[in-house]
């Protein structure tokens, strides 16, 4: 079993204390989004959790607990580090504390179980495709040797995107393939490999992989570990 504990939120930051409580205490009560009185119940340990992943934009919270968890468990790590300031992203740390985070976290973990996240990718009148490639030129140069991969994404305009971010530009498929060039290149000239997440996007012309965001092969090599390949029962 692989345990994701920030697909719903970000866990991490917003939730550490009760996320280390419950490793400490060796299970965790899920409950069902669409049916909220179906409540699972999952086991916490090692003889029955593969590995378990994290997501997060701030890892600081959960740093001091964390041996705790990385001394039983094989473990991976996605940390979205990108260009937005507090006026897109206002709970979020800084650019330069967020690199110094992942300093801390690599120095517990390790370079190869560090994904990191440049995404979504999207433009306003202030986060140009010139500001993008310029603080993942920064990212890169500050980020190599520390991480295993980058992985981005562009965004999605949902209903709900165009209606509460009014300033939200829609992506071109000309604004797309400046961007995959830029980064790509960019990513090639700091020796850190770079990937769209799922679909996002073909662009192995630019040096460009498509992958999961998460898959058995990345934790498998993270841990040195390898995992059968069975059929989802669905």
């Amino acid at each position: 079993m692989i345990i994701n504990t920030g697909a719903r939120t970000d866990t991490a930051q917003w939730y550490a204390p009760w996320l280390l409580r419950r490793f400490e205490e060796g299970f965790v009560f899920v409950r069902n989004p669409l049916f909220p009185h179906k409540v699972s119940r999952y086991e916490l340990d090692p003889s029955v959790v593969d590995c378990v992943e994290f997501c997060s934009k701030n890892y600081a919270p959960l740093l001091p607990g964390l041996p705790f968890i990385t001394r039983r468990f094989n473990t991976h790590f996605h940390y979205t580090i990108t260009a937005y300031g507090p006026d897109i992203e206002p709970r979020v740390p800084s650019l330069d504390d967020s690199v110094e985070t992942l300093y801390d976290l690599e120095r517990l973990v390790g370079a190869r179980r560090i994904c990191w996240r440049y995404d979504p990718v999207l433009l306003t009148d202030v986060y140009t495709i010139e500001r993008h490639l310029e603080t993942f030129d920064h990212l890169c140069g500050r980020l190599a040797g520390h991480v295993d991969r980058c992985i981005f994404s562009f965004v999605e305009m949902y209903k709900k995107l165009e209606v509460n971010f009014a300033e939200l530009r829609p992506l071109t498929p000309d604004d797309r393939d400046a961007l995959a060039c830029g980064l790509g290149r960019i990513a090639a000239e700091h020796g850190i490999p770079i990937q769209t997440c799922g679909n996002n996007g073909l662009w192995p012309q630019y040096g460009i992989g498509c992958s999961g965001c998460t898959t058995l092969a990345m934790l498998g090599a993270a841990n040195d570990i390898a995992f059968r390949e069975l059929k989802h029962k669905g």
